[in-house]
Order: C-alpha cells, then sequence, then structure tokens
C-alpha cells in the first residue's frame, strides 16, 4: 500500500521527468521537420537547377541556296536526331523531361509539287536523358521487345513553291507512328527547307501514352508523376540517295 508520503514523492519524480520528455519530442519533431524541409528543398533546386532540354529544331544560321533537282529519292544522313519531351511533377513542381538519339534511319521520295512517300525509324534503346541511358524508360516503351518506332506517312503531301525555292515551309501530314508493336495515325507538324543539295526538316507529333500503352516509369513514388501526354520529336538532314 502507497503512503502518502510516497505518492508525494513519485508524482515529484514524474513531474520532473515529464518536461525531460517533451523537451526531447521538441527535439525529435524539430528534427523530422527540418529533414522535411531539407527534402523538399533538395527536391525543388534539382527540378528548378536542371534544365529542360532544348526541342529539336532546324539547324541555326542561314541555309546555302538550293542546289540539284528536287524530285528523287532521300535519304536520312548524319545530322538527323528524334526523341521525347514529357512534363514531369514532384511536390507540385514541374519540369519538363526530354531524351533523344541519334540513331535515325529512313528515306522519302519527292515528285512534281509533293512527297510521295516516306519513312524513317528510331532506334529506342538508344534514347538518352541527359546524356545517359535511362532503363526505365526504356521498361516504359518495352524496347526490350520492340527497339524500333517508326513515322510513316499516311498519304502524299503536298510541298509548296516557296519550299522549292529554298524558303521555310511549315505544313501538316497525316501518318502512322508505330510504338510497341502497335500503329496509330497522327498528324506531324513539319517545318522544312532546303540547304544547298541536302533537305532539312523538324517535326512534332503529339503523343497520348495510353494509345500505345505506355506506362509510366516506375520510381516517381508517392510525391510524382508524368503527364499522360508528350510529344515526339525530330530533325532530320536528307541527302539524295544514290
Amino acid at each position: 500500500m502507497t503512503t502518502p508520503a510516497q505518492f508525494t514523492a513519485r508524482a515529484s519524480r514524474d513531474a520532473g521527468r515529464s518536461p525531460r520528455r517533451r523537451h526531447w519530442w521538441r527535439w525529435i519533431l524539430g528534427g523530422v521537420a527540418v529533414l522535411l524541409v531539407l527534402l523538399i528543398g533538395g527536391v525543388a533546386a534539382a527540378i528548378k537547377l536542371q534544365p529542360s532540354p532544348a526541342p529539336l529544331a532546324l539547324p541555326s544560321g542561314t541555309p546555302a541556296a538550293p542546289s540539284g533537282p528536287l524530285a528523287g529519292r532521300w535519304q536520312v544522313a548524319v545530322g538527323s536526331a528524334a526523341g521525347f519531351r514529357v512534363q514531369e511533377t514532384v511536390i507540385g513542381m514541374s519540369n519538363e523531361v526530354g531524351g533523344n538519339t541519334n540513331a535515325v534511319t529512313g528515306t522519302a521520295v519527292l515528285g512534281g509539287d509533293r512527297i510521295t512517300s516516306g519513312s524513317f525509324g528510331i532506334n529506342l534503346t538508344m534514347i538518352t536523358v541527359g546524356g545517359k541511358k535511362q532503363p526505365q524508360f526504356a521498361a516504359s516503351l518495352d524496347a526490350g521487345r520492340y527497339p524500333d518506332a517508326t513515322v510513316t506517312l499516311a498519304r502524299p503531301v503536298p510541298v509548296s513553291a516557296a519550299f522549292a525555292a529554298g524558303r521555310t515551309a511549315t505544313m501538316t501530314a497525316p501518318a502512322e507512328l508505330t510504338l510497341r508493336g502497335t500503329t496509330r495515325p497522327v498528324i506531324v507538324t513539319i517545318t522544312a527547307r532546303r540547304d544547298g543539295a541536302a533537305l532539312q526538316a523538324a517535326g512534332t507529333i503529339p503523343v497520348t501514352l495510353a494509345n500505345w500503352g505506355i506506362k509510366p516509369p516506375t520510381g516517381f513514388g508517392p510525391i510524382g508523376s508524368l503527364a499522360g501526354q508528350g510529344t515526339a520529336e525530330f530533325v532530320l538532314v536528307l541527302h539524295r540517295a544514290g
């Protein structure tokens, strides 16, 4: 049985410990808060400091005057590239991530005042993000089973007299995009020009990822995500075949 004196002594000891316990809890909670601030600040800095990649576009500089006939078969040459761009969000902050590759092949045939046919392919296994290969993106694209993506014109596309004369022209073209073994119609926006004996074309294609069964890469966890729609882009330098 506890005597009044023992009860008073125990109460005094407990009262002495409680402030210390509260003191330690304040330290622990304060430390957790500081770590969270540092984590969020670090993520924000990483997003802000990592520059978004520049869009693929026509080479800078003034092109040379056109030379040689326009009609004929043209082949994708050195200087060509293709890739993607998609918006990422982490803890409410957004940034555009993109990757590209020079592993591009293909041909186009011009006759009269139109592009009669055209197709080019991209080796998806060679795409790099920030200069490095990213296995998670290759997995999302199922590049192991389907290493190539292709873009093929759906029908002939008229070209303007301005393009034939060497000026820059913009056009839209119906095409088919094949990804992960699935082919779907798309609209390609193309800016093209002649540069001496070469042709140059840059283009973009809006891509809704779900239409090709593409799932966002893992690794974002509950704090981040990728947008459901991205942009495929390319720049082509073509030389006359043969």
